[in-house]
C-alpha cells in the first residue's frame, strides 16, 4: 500500500501541476509566475495531502516526520545524487537571494518547535510566512522579468507544454481526487507498518515517506541538471525545503495541536540544519563567481543521508520511538 501509495501520489501530483499551470497560462499570467508559484506549490503538494491526511488519521507526528525528513533527503539524497550524476554550478541571484529565506524560516520553525509543541498560533504563523514567500516570488518574478537569470530562465523552459482549459480542467479534477485517495492509502500504509514494528509515526515520516515524497524533486532535478539546469536543480530543493516547513508543518495544527519528541529537535531537525549549511557553503560561491557543488561534496551529502537512514533502521530493530 505505502508502494503504490507513493506511486500514484507522484503521478497525480504531476498532473494536477500539469492542469493548474496551464490554465493560469491560458487566463494570462506570466509563464515565470506560474513557475514560481503554481508550480512550486504543485510540486510540494504530495507532503501536504499526506500532511492532512496524517492529522485526520490521528497520527500527526507522521506529517511532522514527513516536513523534516523530505528536508533531509532533498538536500541529502537529491542534491548528492544529483552532483554524482553531474557537478552543480550556480550563478542564479534568485537563487542565492532564496538560500538566506530559508534559514530565516528555519531559525523561526525551531523557535516555535522549542516548547516541543505546534499549535494552532504557530500553524498560522508559518502560514503567514508562506502567504509572505509566495508574494515576494511574484514581485521577483515581476522585477525580473527584463533581467538575465539563469534560474529564472529555466524555470520557462521546463514549464509544461500548454493545453486547452477542459483538458486542463479534467486534470486538476483528476489529479487532486487521486492525491487525496493515494495519500490516504499512504497515510494507512505507513501506519500499519509503525503500529507492526512496535515504533512511532514519526520514525515512519521521516524514512519511508520522506523518502518517496522526495521522489519527483529527484527526478525533476536530475532531468535538470542532465540539461544543464543546475540551478533549477538546486531551486526545486530550496523551495520544496520551504513549503515543507511553512506549509506541511502547518496543515495539521489546523486540526490539532501536536506534541514532539525531544530528539526530534536535537537530532533530526539539528540534521536538516546541518545539511542546509553544508549545502548552503557548497552553493553559495562567497568570492568567487559562481558556487559549485562538485561529485565530492554530493557524495559527502549523500554519505550523511545514508547514516542517517542507518540510524534510522537501528531504531526500528529495537522498536524505539
Amino acid at each position: 500500500m505505502v508502494i503504490f501509495g507513493i506511486s500514484l501520489l507522484v503521478w497525480s501530483a504531476d498532473k494536477f501541476t500539469d492542469g493548474a499551470a496551464a490554465i493560469a497560462r491560458n487566463f494570462g499570467i506570466s509563464p515565470l509566475i506560474v513557475g514560481l508559484t503554481i508550480v512550486a506549490i504543485g510540486s510540494s503538494a504530495p507532503e501536504m495531502v499526506v500532511s492532512l491526511n496524517a492529522a485526520l488519521e490521528n497520527t500527526p507526528n507522521l506529517a511532522v516526520g514527513n516536513a523534516i525528513g523530505s528536508n533531509i533527503a532533498n538536500i541529502g539524497m537529491v542534491l548528492g545524487i544529483v552532483a554524482l550524476v553531474t557537478p552543480l554550478k550556480v550563478k542564479s541571484e534568485t537563487l542565492k537571494k532564496e538560500i538566506p529565506i530559508l534559514f530565516g524560516i528555519m531559525l523561526l520553525t525551531f523557535v516555535l518547535l522549542y516548547d516541543l509543541k505546534i499549535t494552532l498560533a504557530d500553524g498560522i504563523i508559518l502560514l503567514l510566512c508562506l502567504g509572505a514567500y509566495i508574494s515576494w516570488l511574484t514581485r521577483a518574478a515581476l522585477a525580473a522579468k527584463n533581467k538575465k537569470d539563469l534560474m529564472l530562465e529555466e524555470i520557462i523552459e521546463e514549464l509544461p507544454d500548454q493545453m486547452s482549459n477542459l483538458k486542463a480542467l479534467i486534470w486538476v479534477v483528476v489529479g487532486l481526487l487521486l492525491l487525496q485517495l493515494s495519500s490516504k492509502i499512504l497515510v494507512y500504509g505507513a501506519t500499519k507498518i509503525a503500529l507492526g514494528f512496535g515504533i512511532s509515526e514519526f520514525v515512519i515520516g521521516v524514512t519511508i515517506v520522506a523518502v518517496g515524497t522526495s521522489l519527483p524533486e529527484l527526478a525533476a532535478s536530475i532531468t535538470g541538471a542532465l540539461k544543464g539546469e543546475h540551478e533549477l536543480a538546486i531551486g526545486n530543493v530550496i523551495g520544496s525545503n520551504i513549503f515543507n516547513l511553512l506549509a506541511v508543518l502547518a496543515i495539521p495544527t489546523l486540526i490539532m495541536d501536536i506534541d514532539i519528541e525531544s530528539t526530534v529537535l536535537q537530532i533530526d531537525y539539528s540534521l536538516m540544519i546541518i545539511l542546509t549549511v553544508l549545502a548552503s557553503i557548497m552553493a553559495y560561491g562567497f568570492n568567487q563567481q559562481e558556487g559549485k557543488i562538485s561529485r565530492l561534496e554530493g557524495g559527502f551529502l549523500l554519505l550523511i543521508f545514508i547514516s542517517y537512514q542507518i540510524y534510522q533502521l537501528f531504531i526500528v530493530v529495537a522498536g524505539g520511538n
